[in-house]
Formats: C-alpha cells, sequence, structure tokens
C-alpha cells in the first residue's frame, strides 16, 4: 500500500465554509471542505441519502447540510446526524505549510476544475 500524498491545491484555494471538488480515476468525486476554523476535511461527494452532491452544501461548524434533502452530514466522520443515518466515505486529507494533500491510497490521482459552493453560502445568507 502507498504512503504518499498528493498535493491538490492552496488552503485559500477552498473559500471559508466552502468546498472544492476533485475527480478521481473511479468517477467519484471529492468533495474538500474548509471550516470557520480553516480545519480541513474530504469526504466522497455523494450523500448517503439519496448521493446529493455534498460539495454543493452549506457548510456550518463541523458539518454540511446536504443541499438535496437537508441531511446534515458530521465532516469529521461523514455521519449523518440523528435521526437520519448512514455515513458519507471519509478521504484522508492534510494540510502542511498551506498545501492541501489528498492520500494517494484513497485513488485520487488528478484534479478536476474546483466548483465552488460560495452560490449556496450567498443563497444561505439571503435568507437570514
Amino acid at each position: 500500500m502507498s504512503n504518499q500524498w498528493k498535493a491538490i491545491c492552496r488552503i485559500e484555494d477552498i473559500p471559508v465554509l466552502g468546498a472544492r471538488r476533485v475527480a478521481r480515476p473511479t468517477g467519484l468525486e471529492v468533495a474538500v471542505f474548509r471550516n470557520s476554523q480553516d480545519q480541513v476535511f474530504a469526504l466522497l461527494d455523494r450523500c448517503p441519502h439519496k448521493g446529493g452532491p455534498l460539495s454543493q452544501g452549506i457548510v456550518y461548524g463541523d458539518s454540511v447540510a446536504c443541499p438535496l434533502h437537508n441531511w446534515n452530514i458530521d465532516l469529521d466522520s461523514g455521519c449523518a446526524h440523528a435521526p437520519d443515518h448512514g455515513c458519507a466515505q471519509r478521504v484522508a486529507v492534510r494540510v502542511d505549510a498551506g498545501t492541501v494533500y489528498l492520500k494517494i491510497d484513497d485513488g485520487v490521482s488528478r484534479v478536476s476544475a474546483f466548483q465552488p459552493a460560495e452560490q449556496a453560502i450567498e443563497q444561505a445568507a439571503a435568507r437570514d
């Protein structure tokens, strides 16, 4: 098993309370999230409920709300908050000197065009 990491972006490339998507050879994309404390998390970009794109959800605290049915997913564990159940697959991620790395063992081989979540954040702010 490889123990290598692949640099995918700088932390500032991920908006605070936002996400970016990274392509994988399998076709399933990884959502890389950044919270307000500059912590970075990575999950398969697929809600455990109906497969909604988590990268397009609203990030708050250490969670993301799926844009399809508002399931709340813990960014650290990938698990849905009760009463919902199920987990999105976690992907190993780390930040070193401002560079975000994903573990190659998790199937990451190339970076896709980043897809921002700013539009979803703006919509949520307009509702408040």
